[in-house]
């Protein structure tokens, strides 16, 4: 390949050509897509690379594409094809009187892919670091590399979701993940769990958080996904479930009864689900 070290420099990003990789650094422009600037910098193994292409763009520029194989990367996993095109990691824009020079990169590393384009076993390309968090419509999420936890907003989560409480979930739980971009009608974030059965709608699914205007963008709640899809495909089928959650704040605790009694005044509750669910809340103190 090229020297190592060679820099392509595009609209909102460069790369870096490496003897094993291709360093992709994202611009922290106002104009570069936030989920680009969330990323900061991805390390693209070549044998992650299935395919290199070159062609026109829009308003005179030329793009460079590398095609990933399916099960490399875990933001393209739990993307599942919603990405729009201009917020796709793996576009290079170029203004098109630098089309030779990207016909010549592309070339260069075309000449150096091995990668079988089948799907690969195991993620290639490494998940946005954790811990991460974000609010979607009905709560707070957060994941701390080991433990998804949802915390819910009493403007916004479902009588149901307050039923439940607030949510942990650690990875060895879990199977995978279910992300619906939030610009598409009713986005949302679901995780999918070993073993459990799932609720049909997700406003009344303990373990998914909904989207809505403002809530759960792109850049914040995708990398959560594959980070926590990450966390997944590490711990295997065979991980260690948390034996227990640990005590929570008492001042919670009572938070949580107020807003129960709430929702019991105002009938959203029985009185028979407020006594139980006011019990299992003083157990935990």
């Amino acid at each position: 390949m090229s020297r190592m070290g060679d820099v392509l420099a595009g609209f909102h990003a460069a790369w870096e050509f490496e003897s094993d990789s291709v360093l992709i650094r994202y611009e922290r422009g106002i104009r570069t897509p936030k989920l680009f600037q969330a990323l900061g910098e991805r390390r693209v193994p070549l044998e992650a690379i299935s395919g290199v292409t070159l062609s026109p763009g829009k308003r005179g520029t030329v793009v460079l594409r590398a095609e990933v194989r399916p099960g490399a990367d875990p933001l393209l996993e739990a993307a599942a094809g919603q990405l729009k095109e201009g917020c796709d990691p793996y576009r290079l824009v170029l203004p098109a009187e630098r089309d030779a020079l990207a016909e010549y990169y592309a070339d260069e590393l075309r000449g150096q892919l091995t990668a079988d384009p089948e799907p690969a076993e195991r993620f290639l390309v490494a998940a946005p670091e954790a811990p991460r968090q974000f609010k979607a419509y009905d709560a707070k999420a957060s994941f701390d590399g080991k433990t998804v936890h949802f915390r819910w907003f009493w403007t916004g989560a479902s009588s149901a979701k307050w039923k439940a409480g607030d949510q942990s979930f650690p990875v060895g739980e879990l199977s995978g993940v279910e992300w619906r971009s939030p610009e598409v009608f009713e986005g949302h974030l679901r995780l999918l769990r070993r073993n459990a059965a799932q609720a049909e709608q997700v406003d009344q699914d303990p373990a998914a958080v909904v989207f809505g205007l403002g809530y759960g963008p792109v850049h914040e709640s995708l990398p959560f996904a594959a980070a926590v899809l990450a966390a997944v495909r590490d711990a295997g089928p065979a991980a260690v479930v948390s034996a227990g959650a640990p005590r929570r704040d008492p001042a919670d605790i009572a938070e949580r009864i107020r807003h129960l009694g709430e929702l019991h005044q105002a009938g959203l509750v029985t009185d028979e689900e407020f006594s139980l669910k006011k019990a299992e809340l003083l157990a935990e103190l």
